[in-house]
């Protein structure tokens, strides 16, 4: 499985922003997929997860309520739609996928590339 994270940008805190992991591989549509972000001089951060068929999610207490995590898997695309941005968002987002929605990344096998978001005040 091959991830691509892209979405990520400039925006003013309130603003709203939505992250895409596109996946190639068939093995995408059974997968969990998380995502993750990391600041520098900080560890990885959890922010959301889905089960294969989405009918599970997690989502880190500090985005609850704010971002959605969703998934097209005729389009082998998962997404993380983000509103009400704060400041603190500001970081490096991460898609990966494995074989159930944890939170800790060490539980997934493939990961992609990050997609930088940046929240001004």
């Amino acid at each position: 499985v091959q991830l691509q994270a892209s979405g990520g940008g400039l925006v003013q805190a309130g603003g709203s922003l939505r992250l895409s992991c596109a996946a190639s591989g068939r093995a995408f549509r059974s997968s969990a997929v998380g995502w993750f972000r990391q600041t520098p001089g900080k560890e990885r951060e959890f922010v959301a997860a889905t089960s294969f068929n989405a009918g599970t999610t997690y989502y880190a207490d500090s985005v609850r309520g704010r971002f959605t995590i969703s998934r097209d898997n005729d389009k082998n695309t998962v997404y993380l739609q983000m509103n009400s941005l704060k400041p603190e968002d500001t970081a490096v987002y991460y898609c990966a996928a494995g074989v159930a929605p944890r939170t800790r990344g060490g539980n997934y096998d493939y990961w992609g590339q990050g997609t930088q978001v940046t929240v001004s005040s």
